[in-house]
């Protein structure tokens, strides 16, 4: 772990039928974790692109230090994390993440 990457919760709330939705007028909280940055492999570019999705990094990180965020941060740009993989045999967890130019809240 040679990086650093923030985990951003997006502030949500329930309404009375006790829907989980994001509220946009609260304040996001992030939090410092180490990471491993890879580039995403070509297999998993295709794959995702063809679902509509633009990924652009992998993270590993201690599974222990993921929450089930759904944004981080890298190098002061803002990324939404689409999907995680938990790598057998191992305490660390790979987080795929794309850029979605301004829809991701916080840039």
């Amino acid at each position: 772990m040679d990086d650093i990457l923030y985990l951003i919760a997006a502030p949500q709330t329930q309404d009375a039928t006790g829907v989980i939705r994001e509220n946009a007028d609260l304040q996001t909280t992030g939090r410092m974790v180490y990471c491993k940055a890879e580039s995403v492999t070509r297999a998993e570019f295709f794959a995702a692109g063809s679902n509509g999705l633009n990924p652009e990094f992998v993270f590993s990180v201690f599974a222990a230090d993921y929450q089930g965020e759904t944004l981080c941060m890298y190098h002061d740009k803002s990324f939404s994390i689409y999907r995680t993989y938990h790598v057998p045999g191992t305490d660390y967890l790979e987080l795929y993440v794309e850029r979605k130019g301004g829809s991701n809240g916080i840039d």
